[in-house]
Order: C-alpha cells, then sequence, then structure tokens
C-alpha cells in the first residue's frame, strides 16, 4: 500500500484556518490604507505647487543673464559671451576663476541671421576678428 507524503507547510496548523474560524476582513483595512496614502501624495502635489507658484516672484538668473556663445581655448578655459541688459561680457572661464577679457555692446555682435552656432568655428574666427579690432 502506497504511503502518502504530505509536504511540511501543509502539516502546520494555522489558527486562521481552523475549523469553525473564519478568515478576518481585511478589505477595509486596504481601503483606508489606499485613502491616506491618496491624501498624503495629494498634499505633497499641492506643497509643490504652491512652492512653484511662490518662486516665481522671485527674478530669476536665466532672464538677467544669457549666454551668447563659448568656445574652447584648453582643455578646461572657455572664452565665454554673457549677455547682460545691453552689454555682452567676454569672459575668460577656468577652474575655480572667470576673468573679465572684455566688454562689448548688443550691437556689435552678429545677428541671429548669419546662422552662426555658439561654439562653431565661424565663432571662433568672429572672436578673433573683434578682440584684434578692439585692441588695435
Amino acid at each position: 500500500m502506497p504511503r502518502l507524503i504530505l509536504p511540511l507547510p501543509l502539516l502546520i496548523p494555522l489558527p486562521a484556518l481552523a475549523v469553525g474560524s473564519e478568515i478576518p476582513d481585511t478589505s477595509g483595512a486596504l481601503v483606508q490604507t489606499i485613502l491616506g496614502l491618496g491624501l498624503i501624495i495629494g498634499i505633497l502635489v499641492l506643497g509643490l505647487y504652491l512652492l512653484r507658484r511662490a518662486g516665481l516672484a522671485r527674478p530669476q538668473a536665466g532672464r538677467l543673464l544669457q549666454v551668447r556663445g563659448s568656445v574652447a581655448v584648453g582643455p578646461r578655459e572657455r572664452v565665454v559671451l554673457v549677455e547682460v541688459g545691453e552689454r555682452v561680457l567676454v569672459l575668460g572661464v577656468a577652474p575655480g576663476r572667470v576673468n573679465a577679457l572684455d566688454s562689448l555692446d548688443v550691437n556689435e555682435l552678429p545677428s541671429a541671421d548669419d546662422n552662426q552656432r555658439p561654439g562653431s568655428e565661424d565663432f571662433q574666427r568672429w572672436l578673433k576678428r573683434t578682440l584684434e579690432r578692439r585692441q588695435s
């Protein structure tokens, strides 16, 4: 006669599955947890929205300064054109240092119609010509 072998987990008595006992109803706790999580996420979204609205009252640096172009002159050095109002600053940027090289009027810069991209060879030639013209 063959012997019946039961897996070990079936031999361990479980109080919740005992004869005459009922399975506890956890659907109410699950609904309460989901609603609580939704409330917390809603409060976070509302807080972030209010923080963003409050931040719009301050002037942002992106509106005051605009990088017009840059070119690498060494492995870690760059020359950058920064527009501030009606002036354009020519800055030398190196690790830990920023030096003002020159200051130009916005009218002296080429317009966007010249199809020059920041960092292109045309920008390098234009910057060299402008600096040479200013020195002479």
